[in-house]
């Protein structure tokens, strides 16, 4: 499973020959201008909730990979209206498919989009391929529902914002990683703008002297699990 990070809240994930897109915000992000969203693979993509800064680019990428767009069911649907295609969910339903399954779980947040549609209940997402699962957080507090994830799964990475303001912060994006019992985090949603800027190198720091990896990518970097 290859992961790479395009900015943001924005993930690609490699999984054999599928591509899945987590939350496009690449071209309004100032510190994505390295990104060419004209050359990013979707098979799928994966919308954690409407704001702006993890759809923007969704209608453009979509248009011209013919990506499924799955969301929760008033997302897929505003979507749908537009003529692309959709998978709809709801919390704890699982989108299926050969190379990898992807479950809808809880978040806390709230979800809109820019024109002012209401976006349905935010959520993130257990993706799993044959060998490896991770847990994209999406945008959310601390939650207890975390705890949950790891009585049906084992992740072995876990995506969490760590902005705070908007999210939760550094210190319980740690406690987060408790509960969902993986060491292995991979930040985001952080430095985008003002209120979300963070002192990288003292969270990384903040992850260790718990025991624990906090990985933060460079735009365009990607990783393997």
């Amino acid at each position: 499973m290859d992961i790479t990070f395009f900015g943001h809240a924005c993930f690609g994930i490699e999984i054999g020959d599928k591509n899945i897109l987590i939350d496009p915000f690449i071209s309004g992000n100032p510190l994505a201008s390295n990104i060419d969203i004209d050359t990013i693979k979707a098979d799928y993509i994966l919308l954690t909730h409407a704001h702006q800064d993890h759809v923007l680019d969704v209608e453009v990428i979509a248009e011209r990979t013919g990506a499924i767009v799955v969301s929760n069911f008033e997302i897929a649907m505003y979507y749908n209206a537009k003529g692309f295609k959709i998978h709809p969910l709801n919390h704890g339903g699982t989108f299926k498919k050969a190379s990898f399954s992807a479950k809808f779980v809880n978040a806390i947040h709230t979800s809109s989009f820019a024109d002012g549609t209401y976006g349905g209940q935010p959520g993130g997402f257990v993706i799993s391929s044959k060998d490896k699962t991770i847990y994209v957080a999406g945008d959310t507090a601390l939650t207890m529902d975390m705890k949950l994830i790891p009585l049906t799964h084992t992740i072995n990475c876990a995506i969490l914002p760590i902005g705070d303001n908007f999210t939760m912060g550094v210190e319980d994006a740690i406690i987060a990683s408790d509960f969902v019992k993986c060491n292995t985090v991979i930040g985001c949603h952080f430095n985008t703008f003002p209120p979300i800027e963070i002192d990288k190198e003292e969270a990384k720091s903040m992850f260790l002297l718990k025991g624990k990896e906090l990985k933060i990518l460079e735009i365009g970097n990607t990783i393997s699990i």
